[in-house]
């Protein structure tokens, strides 16, 4: 079974610093595609487009990808694998195998297609832990060869999402459980970068990091990991369609210095 991920190697020398984009996947398995309602399997609308064109500087910069290949209607890389809940405030928000999108609507042709818990296994089994294992493969080898490593999570999300907030998104958002997943000289590299520019700025809310931020993230063993979600109006269309390259250079300027700035950071602690 080919990989349920996709990795691009750096350009440049490595840099102890990992960038995942969990969520840009738009395929479908072929064992499960048949399952999906075909208009909206055509365009997964919870999908964060571009994401890895976005970021598409950091492997100038010695930085590996690793992306999803599979889209998050499959299984969603970012939950907990035994569908533990996040959040406790109530939120309502897709889960591990979700059966709708964001705004409520079935993906699925009909109930007897919902993936029961042996299916469930087995998806975990195909394209959820080996996503996992490539990135514990890969800060492992940033760890032996730096003696620290950085796990950057890349999202997007669509400005406005009723079901989950009431109100517009924040333009970024750095997730980082509560300062917990990182070194808090990394975390405050981060918001320095983030923050040089025009964007607003929010630290861990609505969003403080989901499970591949709380899983990898852990500082007292050199592994830091830091989540960004981002209003998808940032680098995409009014529409959220189609990608925006001036509005995504507008946002490169902001990121690759932030990243530049993170390595050096990174030779410091």
């Amino acid at each position: 079974m080919p990989d349920p991920f996709v990795v691009i190697e750096p350009k440049q020398p490595i840099v102890p610093i990992i960038l995942s984009v969990p969520h840009c996947g738009t395929d479908f398995p072929d064992e499960i595609r048949n399952d999906y309602v075909p208009e909206m399997m055509a365009a997964p609308d919870d999908t964060d487009w571009f994401v890895h064109q976005l970021y598409n500087f950091a492997t100038e910069l010695g930085i590996t990808i690793i992306h999803a290949k599979y889209s998050r209607w499959a299984i969603d890389l970012n939950r907990d694998p035994e569908s533990a809940p996040l959040y406790d405030d109530g939120r309502i928000i897709t889960g591990l195998t979700t059966t709708t999108d964001f705004f409520g609507k079935s993906i699925y042709i009909s109930d007897d297609r919902i993936p029961d818990q042996k299916e469930v296994e087995r998806r975990l089994t195909e394209y959820y832990w080996p996503y996992y294992n490539k990135i514990q493969d890969l800060l492992d080898e940033r760890l032996a060869t730096f003696g620290k490593a950085l796990l950057w999570d890349a999202h997007s999300i669509r400005h406005f999402v009723p079901t989950i907030r009431k109100e517009i998104f924040p333009d970024m958002i750095l997730g980082n459980n509560d300062e917990t997943t990182a070194h808090p000289e990394l975390i405050e590299t981060a918001l320095h970068g983030l923050t040089s520019g025009k964007f607003g700025v929010n630290h861990n809310t609505p969003f403080k990091g989901g499970h591949i931020t709380r899983y990898f993230g852990k500082p007292e063993q050199n592994i830091h990991a830091l989540q960004l979600e981002m209003n998808k109006i940032l680098y995409m269309d009014d529409e959220e369609r189609n990608f925006h390259e001036e509005r995504a250079n507008e946002m490169r300027a902001v990121l690759k210095p932030t990243f530049e700035a993170l390595i050096h950071k990174l030779q410091e602690i």
